[in-house]
């Protein structure tokens, strides 16, 4: 008898190792009537450009067992890709996999994208037309690469017909236990969680409780943590942040000091500096782009501001000379 599922797995170069190793043991405890490892109801293949080992962003190494393009694509029914830790780097292999992600995609199995893999089959084209979900400090590099897409914020994952889109991840657990429950039924996609340490598996819209540092805080500050994040590129002022919130500025401010030891503008502002700084370590983008996309103005501001927030020029920090 065939496997309810069938899978062609694709970890990229410098991969997650985290999301690749919950998604595939995901797959192995559903896969058997026991913890045998059969692949008896979901069955999956390794695979890649060619059969030499794939590096983690970890530094751990993966053997693949097939090469991708030697497949018959009608005996999948998912294309599962693993992105690399830097999203730009990803998108440029676009010309190496286009044509196989094409082919799948032809041949009706369903594309996959799993944390910076978003930015690659938005650099082939197979994106269009769908709503995207990517992690979310990658979420302003995706909008100002792929400014035609949408993409949905506070997601987990996203399903929509052949393309599949998920933030990375232990969210890679939750996506598994989706796509399992679809193809197998609910009580084997949520078998072997337990053994996972796992006590529940959640909708694709979970909000992320630690995305709230410190935690405790009012509700009101709460949801001003998450509009920054929305917003954290645009012009939006902490007076409209506020009136959002249905509460004056003072309010806010005051909540903030409690929680978090400053005022909300004080705190929006350092939010923007560490997304700015993790980007000028974690990208190639030049300053102007980075300025925009953390809504910090331009090249000449966030400079100022990189000098005063970590003592260094944004080009030092980018060569990792400071420690902040």
């Amino acid at each position: 008898m065939p496997p309810d599922i069938r899978l062609l797995i694709l970890p990229l170069p410098a991969f997650a190792l985290l999301p690749f190793g919950a998604f595939l043991d995901k797959l192995r405890f559903s896969a058997d009537d026991e913890d045998y490892s059969q692949q008896r109801y979901c069955s999956w293949t390794l695979a890649g450009l060619t059969l030499d080992s794939v590096p983690a962003s970890s530094g751990a190494v993966v053997q693949v067992e097939a090469i991708a393009e030697q497949l018959d694509m009608a005996h999948y029914d998912y294309l599962v890709l693993f992105g690399g830790r830097n999203a730009m780097a990803t998108a440029e292999l676009a010309p190496r996999y286009k044509a196989l992600l094409k082919r799948a995609a032809k041949a009706g199995v369903k594309l996959v994208a799993v944390d910076n893999a978003a930015f690659l089959l938005a650099a082939c084209g197979l994106l269009d037309g769908h709503d995207v979900v990517v992690h979310w400090r990658h979420e302003a590099e995706f909008r100002a690469t792929f400014p035609h897409l949408k993409v949905l914020r506070d997601q987990l994952y996203h399903i929509e017909g052949g393309r599949i889109t998920c933030a990375g991840g232990t969210a890679a657990i939750d996506l598994a236990v989706e796509l399992l429950a679809r193809a197998c039924g609910r009580a084997r996609a949520l078998k072997g969680l337990a053994d996972m340490l796992v006590d529940e598996t959640r909708d694709s819209r979970h909000a992320l409780r630690s995305l709230e540092p410190g935690g405790g805080h009012g509700r009101a500050v709460q949801r001003a943590l998450a509009l920054m994040r929305h917003h954290l590129g645009s012009p939006l002022s902490i007076e409209q942040l506020a009136a959002d919130l249905c509460i004056s500025r003072r309010q806010l401010d005051r909540q903030f000091q409690a929680s978090h030891g400053m005022s909300a503008k004080a705190w929006w502002l350092e939010m923007r500096l560490q997304q700015a700084r993790w980007r000028l370590l974690n990208s190639r983008h030049g300053l102007a782009q980075i300025a925009d996309e953390v809504g910090l103005g331009d090249a000449s501001h966030l400079g100022k501001c990189v000098r005063r927030r970590f003592g260094c020029t944004a080009l030092q920090l980018r060569e990792g000379a400071a420690v902040a």
